[in-house]
């Protein structure tokens, strides 16, 4: 018989699934193994922080073990079991990279069927530190609620119905958003991350506080009546009904969980199918550039005036929209510097001359301003021939923060003494920032061009490249110490005028700290620009190192 007459090999079946499990765990175990065996350091912070995540555990346990019998165990459960589900559906779109398996498309050449997939995934992201303390947290709170034969039933299944839905809703959303999470815009969100618990910790603090005055956890009762019937604390929810011999309502919440977790089950597959199967289209709008953005003299950039200064405030105002770094300073200024003085005007114990927290905050953008260029400041060297050159760049990057911090000043100002109700004071609040912003438009200016430093690019949370740490602390805190002093002249008869109850006059404040920064900013961005002129090279070679 020949090789023509022989039959036809049928086509090859495809990849068994029924081990897929077993296989993606010990994947997981490997991944983890040999990320630790890059470097020292990172097994260090690997066991560090396995470490403090089993001592916060335990002495989670131990606080909700201690609340069993309270009468406001409950509400205290349900709301922190609560909080922990919205965390593990936020924090995969700040921390992408905190888990080499969230990104399914590593895994789109193989043949793997969705079903099989979405299992092994599932089991897999069980295997972790944030997988354990979440455990030992749903574990309390079930030991903190279950009272009777009925409670112990339903917290056996409220458990891993919790821990289930955790896992699968941290899943769906980076499956959702992995391509979000791999672009620009993702990486500007794990910038802001830090940002974001920042904030977060204020909120906290001020809602601890609140608390305290009110009369204790009682007042959380609206909420935890609300949250017991959402998804992510339902099931917890459960048990301290079935203890309570609400059958009926504990089934019912117990449900909850259940379908939520269906859902979010059949949403991750079809996302992942979709994404797996899916060409990207992402790339499709840039390949069309609009006229606008053609010419380049779309939006703000229109309202502007031909010549260098226009130039070089688009290029910074573009920083401050693209560039994640600057975007988070911007950002998290903005953010600290209303969250100070409202939350403090809030609970009564702040004063209108806190909102000039915020132009300080604000005006602390003014130091380094070479640093953003990195190695392309270059281009702006080249351009620079003269101090005049150097006073027109440093002018128009000075026009930018003033363009941002102007109006966001005045309305935090206002905002305060609305909140406080002390409207007299209000004048000496605006002098008394108009004068700071000016002092610090000089200051940092200066400083941008004696210590200059650069600013890495790769990092969510390094703003120094090694080496420089010095520079910008003398940068930064020299700078600030020096604008102080300089707006001592604004400070000294707005103190004045207050001691001596002399509050009709804090209306001259507003021209005398204007004028009187205005003066100060000419003066600093003159010394500035001769410093800058002479020292290109110098400047250049320390923001490159980043």
């Amino acid at each position: 018989m020949s090789v023509l007459d022989a039959p036809v090999a049928s086509a090859a079946p495809a990849a068994p699934t029924t081990g897929l499990t077993p296989i993606f765990v010990r994947l997981k175990l490997t991944l983890l193994r040999n990320g630790l065996r890059q470097s020292s350091g990172r097994r260090a912070v690997f066991i560090v922080s396995l470490v403090f995540t089993l001592l916060l555990a335990a002495g989670q346990v131990l606080g909700l073990v201690l609340l069993r019998g309270n009468a406001d165990a409950g509400t205290v459960v349900v709301l922190l079991t609560g909080v922990v589900a919205l965390g593990w559906a936020v924090l995969p779109l700040f921390f992408p990279s905190g888990d080499d398996t969230l990104d399914p498309t590593r895994l789109a050449m193989l043949p793997l069927r969705p079903e099989p997939l979405i299992r092994a995934l599932l089991v897999s992201s069980m295997i972790g530190i944030g997988p354990l303390f979440t455990l030992c947290l749903v574990v309390g709170s079930a030991i903190a609620l279950a009272h009777g034969a009925a409670g112990v039933v339903f917290a056996g299944l409220a458990v891993p119905l919790t821990m289930l839905l955790c896992v699968a809703l941290s899943r769906a959303v980076a499956t959702a958003n992995v391509r979000l999470l791999n672009s620009r815009k993702g990486r500007d969100l794990a910038v802001l991350s830090g940002l974001v618990i920042a904030v977060g910790i204020q909120f906290v603090n001020f809602g601890a506080q609140r608390l305290g005055r009110a009369g204790g956890l009682s007042t959380l009762e609206p909420a935890g009546d609300v949250v017991r019937w959402l998804p992510g604390a339902s099931a917890v929810a459960s048990v301290d009904a079935a203890s309570d011999g609400a059958y009926g309502t504990a089934v019912a919440q117990l449900l909850v969980t259940v379908t939520a977790l269906a859902a979010l089950m059949w949403l991750w597959q079809r996302t992942l199918v979709r994404l797996m199967t899916a060409p990207d289209g992402s790339t499709l709008a840039a390949a069309e550039p609009t006229r606008e953005k053609a010419s380049g003299r779309g939006g703000l950039a229109a309202l502007l005036p031909e010549g260098r200064t226009a130039t070089v405030m688009q290029r910074s105002l573009r920083y401050v929209a693209r560039d994640p770094k600057t975007k988070a300073a911007w950002v998290t200024a903005l953010a600290v510097g209303a969250i100070v003085p409202l939350l403090n005007a809030v609970q009564g114990t702040g004063s209108v001359y806190f909102a000039c927290f915020a132009a300080g905050m604000l005006g602390m953008q003014m130091y380094n301003q070479f640093g953003q260029d990195t190695s392309a400041f270059w281009m702006v060297a080249l351009t620079i021939s003269s101090p005049r050159d150097a006073y027109v760049e440093l002018r128009a990057r000075a026009y930018v923060l003033l363009l941002l911090t102007l109006p966001f000043t005045l309305l935090v100002c206002a905002v305060t003494a609305a909140l406080i109700g002390d409207w007299r004071s209000l004048p000496g609040a605006l002098g008394l920032s108009f004068a700071l912003l000016g002092s610090m438009l000089a200051t940092g200016a200066v400083a941008s061009a004696l210590f200059p430093y650069s600013i890495p690019q790769e990092g969510a949370f390094k703003n120094v490249v090694p080496g420089q740490g010095g520079l910008a602390w003398i940068s930064i805190l020299g700078g600030m110490v020096a604008a102080g002093l300089l707006a001592a002249p604004v400070i000294v008869p707005t103190v004045w005028m207050h001691v001596t109850d002399r509050h009709d006059a804090l209306w001259l404040m507003v021209p005398g700290g204007l004028v009187y920064g205005t003066l100060v900013g000419w003066a600093g961005l003159r010394i500035a620009a001769r410093r800058t002129a002479a020292r290109l090279p110098e400047i250049l070679a320390a923001v490159s190192k980043g």
